[in-house]
């Protein structure tokens, strides 16, 4: 279910992201196929991210 609401939120945010940029630049197109393939990537990221990143607290010497 993580995975999901990972990828959700990665699919909204960038495809928010992705239209402001498109249009604050002149002569932009906002394209939803290029959002949504770079939001797979963003979600792929995280997941790795999050995976990788200790969950413990850093001990202290």
């Amino acid at each position: 279910m993580r995975y999901f609401w990972t990828f959700f939120w990665a699919f909204l945010l960038v495809q928010m992201l992705s239209y402001v940029v498109s249009s604050m630049t002149e002569g932009g197109v906002y394209d939803f196929t290029s959002g949504a393939i770079i939001s797979v990537g963003v979600s792929i990221l995280i997941i790795i991210a999050t995976a990788v990143l200790p969950n413990e607290p850093a001990q202290k010497h």
